[in-house]
């Protein structure tokens, strides 16, 4: 196992920090103009981001109105809303003190804005694909990194918001032959300057609530020769500021794993090969000997466990996630899924679960026929329709929150439309192609016979529950992620660029060993104490690991977020369920095939009469 952990561990830290630019470099020569595209504002307090054009906020607007930008399926769905703007960039030309524009900000407005600046806002700016940040220093490395994105505005000791009016840009630019130039860096300082004299020492600009304001807006440009190439460009956004943490993360990982699998080899090679060599030594032995242990359960261990239908229905939609899951690790550790590219991540990740549906209806056809089932046409209707439809469900219950708020991250119809299409019109039919050929295929055939009459299961020890048990087996899973999960959700929510995915990918690989080891680990405990039911228990020990992810976004919501209204509260607590059901589905099914293949390994080596 550590010869080979150890190449795995080396190939994850270096694809943690590979990527590949996604995009051709774009060449300018001395005085070209260089596009400034403007996102939707964002803050971790609300998340809900709203247009930097919201008529309320009052920004300067382009001659000719704003044009939006195309946007990717999963931009759009993570809410960016990228424009055009009104800046005037030529490439090595620096500008002193340039109006962008004048505006007057009614009470009310002011009132929205000030309201905006106390819950953090922040703009998103883009030069030449290329997003505007701060330079921050860390505490621990006292290295340089760029924090993605500038205030709105700011607080004031009294706690009094002032309006940023003034920007001061610094584009990094690089070139090999003095006649091409390209951007390699994006830095923006904000300054709220109240007589708009661009004067950084000038008093700061407080919005009136009770009457108009008049708000001048201006900036200035600064063009500086970096030696930082193009290719590596987004090296200073991507800086893993600690990445000690990601390597105790795997630590963490393996240390769970090396646990379950000497309990593992402990039971596969002496107590359970004890088992079956004298199991089988008994049955040929004249008159042979009563059954003991887990083989007393031969005839009832292979019994089609109740709610069989729904059992299929969850382990196929699981192995959809799976294969989804899979295929995009690779991608993305490759380095193909580039920072540059926005949204590329959410619409490959949709485009590879919409198409691996052919791989939910096989798995849950082949299962429900192996489980004696009846219904295949309601059990390819579940299959298709209803793992997607609660996703779909919530998204689009959540997406009214999004409209009442006026936030530009609300999903538009067409966006909804053709998510719908790609749902009935290429997933549904695969699913139903992949459910024909399973039900096509010959029945999976159990290595011992069932009784009609169902064996009596002895009273079980508490530990052993059905729940306790899930409960008990669930948090070594989640213990084998949690760290990596901190990381993700703080891309989600705190809008930070996540891209180590090479150490995702090595997570991943031992979440799914993990899940395997514990719940065979446990079932083989169930059919000890003569309990056969271990279907449903196989798949609840390992998906009970999604109930400890709900958990920790809990805690995740009160130690991390300052989020003060309900409809906020609403959208957070609502994908964090969706995450998490998806999450059970994917572990449970892990669970329940490792547990299929280990009870048939064990009672096909047994000699039953």
């Amino acid at each position: 196992m550590l010869n080979v952990l150890l190449p795995l561990a080396a190939i994850a830290s270096s694809a943690a920090a590979f990527y590949l630019p996604g995009v051709a470099p774009h060449d300018f020569v001395e005085g070209a103009s260089v596009n400034l595209d403007v996102n939707a504002l964002t803050s971790a307090d609300t998340l809900f981001p709203y247009d930097q054009y919201h008529p309320r906020l009052h920004f300067c607007t382009p001659e000719g109105g704003a044009v939006n930008k195309a946007e990717s399926l999963g931009s759009i769905l993570f809410g960016d809303r990228l424009y055009n703007s009104r800046f005037e960039l030529k490439m090595k030309k620096d500008v002193d003190c340039q109006v962008l524009c004048e505006e007057a900000i009614p009470g009310d407005d002011a009132k929205f804005i000030n309201q905006r600046i106390r819950e953090e806002y922040n703009f998103n700016w883009f030069v030449d694909g290329l997003p505007a940040a701060q330079m921050a220093q860390s505490t621990k490395t006292n290295e340089t990194f760029y924090s993605i994105g500038f205030s709105l505005g700011e607080l004031t000791q009294d706690d009094k918001p002032v309006l940023n009016n003034h920007y001061t840009l610094q584009i990094d630019y690089h070139t090999v032959d003095n006649v091409n130039f390209r951007v390699v860096g994006f830095i923006v300082w904000p300054y709220s300057i109240a007589d708009g004299s661009c004067n950084m020492n000038a008093a700061p600009l407080y919005l009136d609530e009770s009457k108009p304001t008049t708000v001048k807006y201006t900036y200035r440009v600064r063009w500086n020769f970096s030696t930082v190439p193009w290719g590596t460009r987004w090296d200073s956004y991507l800086k893993m500021i600690d990445p000690q943490i990601h390597w105790f993360s795997i630590i963490n990982s393996i240390v769970i794993v090396f646990m379950l699998t000497g309990m593992i080899a402990m039971i596969l090679l002496r107590a359970l090969h004890k088992d079956i060599s004298r199991y089988n030594a008994f049955t040929e032995e004249d008159g042979g000997m009563e059954d003991f242990g887990w083989k007393l359960v031969h005839a009832d261990v292979f019994r089609p466990p109740v709610h069989r239908m729904f059992l299929a229905v969850f382990v196929g939609n699981g192995a959809q996630l799976f294969l989804m899951a899979v295929a995009t690790l690779v991608f993305a550790a490759l380095g193909f899924l580039s920072p540059s590219s926005r949204g590329s991540l959410g619409t490959v990740t949709l485009i590879f679960y919409v198409f691996f549906g052919f791989a939910a209806g096989y798995v849950s056809a082949r299962l429900y026929k192996m489980m004696q089932g009846e219904y295949w046409r309601r059990n390819v209707f579940l299959t298709a329709f209803i793992v997607p439809g609660f996703a779909f469900g919530t998204f689009l219950v959540l997406n009214f929150f999004l409209i009442g708020a006026q936030s530009s991250a609300a999903v538009p119809f067409s966006t909804m439309f053709a998510l719908i299409s790609m749902w009935f019109l290429v997933s549904a039919p695969l699913c139903i192609a992949g459910a024909y050929f399973g039900f096509k295929h010959p029945t999976i055939e159990n290595p011992v016979k069932t009784n009609q009459i169902p064996r009596q299961i002895p009273t079980q020890p508490l530990y052993l529950n059905r729940w306790i048990a899930a409960l008990i087996g669930g948090i070594l899973p989640f213990g084998a992620i949690f760290i990596e999960l901190f990381f993700i959700m703080n891309s989600i929510w705190m809008h930070k660029f996540y891209y180590v995915f090479g150490f995702l990918t090595l997570v991943f690989s031992i979440l799914v060993v993990t899940c395997a080891e514990v719940s065979i680990l446990m079932c083989y405990f169930h059919l000890c104490s003569e309990d056969y039911y271990w279907s449903w228990r196989a798949f609840l020990t390992s998906g009970a690991s999604g109930f400890y992810v709900f958990l920790y976004s809990v805690l995740y919501y009160y130690r991390k977020l300052h989020i003060h209204s309900f409809p906020s509260a609403a959208l957070y607590f609502g994908w964090s369920i969706v995450m998490s059901v998806l999450f059970s589905i994917l572990t449970g099914s892990f669970g329940y095939i490792a547990c299929l293949m280990f009870v048939r390994k064990i009672f096909g080596a047994i000699k039953v009469d």
